[in-house]
């Protein structure tokens, strides 16, 4: 889940919604796991441009370090993540967001047959990076091969890249369909997401509509009064079931959120 807005509670953003990513943890709707305890992550943007991240690998649900943070952290570019393993360790190091300097990127998929062209796709990372990748995930290596193709310059593009050369490098090995994602980062400012997979079918992913409409359906909903007209939310699975609150980001779509404006665009691979 990310929001960009007005600064907001992490709580009121993490726990309160009736679907929250907590309630999302453990009953999950529309994912391919139903749980997702495999550690969590949260990311935000306060004094500086560096964001700050709090990770750890025990299940979201169950971590008190968590609650008392969000109850503290007041911002207005949030980034959450619950994780559930595809196959690489439950380590800290393998939890969403990952940071480069004012940069976070979060991935819910998985590249298929990973382990057999990693090493691969890792020499094809700028060996100026190479050294600040922490952990073993295909998630990690797909956001330094999309720093290598210039994400800090324009992530349209730079995404585009990063995937083509994943899906060439997947079906040298014989992987069919290599990329299965959903894909946000943020620079702090402005808010990008992208929803693609090689065989079509990608995991669900959502973004909110205009508060002001969305107050005007549902007046009885506390909720909404605490949203700012700059309010946006893209998420896997709805907050809250809302009609004509969430539209679905559509197969092969990237997006862009910069106070309250979206700009969305179709999505495909760039071949290397």
């Amino acid at each position: 889940m990310a929001y960009s807005g007005e600064p907001l509670l992490a709580e009121d953003l993490l726990f309160r919604p009736v679907h929250s990513l907590i309630d999302q943890s453990l009953h999950s709707r529309m994912g391919a796991e139903t749980t997702n305890g495999d550690g969590f992550g949260i990311g935000w943007y306060g004094e500086g441009p560096r964001p700050a991240v709090f990770k750890d690998i025990e299940p979201a649900w169950n971590d008190s370090n968590l609650r008392e943070i969000a109850a503290q952290v007041r911002t207005s570019m949030f980034f959450a993540h619950v994780r559930a393993s595809s196959g690489t360790p439950v380590q800290r190091s393998n939890c969403h967001p990952f940071r480069h300097e004012n940069w976070l990127w979060m991935h819910n998929g998985s590249l298929s047959g990973f382990q057999h062209y990693k090493r691969d796709l890792l020499t094809a990372v700028d060996p100026a990076l190479f050294a600040e990748i922490e952990g073993s995930t295909d998630s990690e290596a797909m956001f330094y091969l999309a720093l290598t193709f210039g994400l800090l310059d324009d992530p349209f593009p730079a995404v585009a890249r990063a995937v083509g050369l994943i899906e060439q490098v997947g079906r040298a090995h014989e992987i069919p369909d290599p990329v299965q994602m959903t894909v946000a980062t943020t620079d702090g400012e402005s808010l990008w997401f992208f929803r693609y997979s090689t065989e079509g079918r990608s995991r669900t992913l959502f973004y909110s509509n205009d508060v002001n409409k969305v107050r005007a359906l549902h007046p009885e909903v506390r909720a909404l009064r605490t949203l700012g007209a700059d309010a946006r939310f893209v998420t896997s699975e709805p907050l809250r079931d809302l009609p004509g609150a969430w539209n679905e980001v559509q197969e092969s779509t990237a997006g862009m959120v910069r106070l309250g404006h979206e700009e969305l665009r179709p999505f495909q691979p760039i071949a290397p």
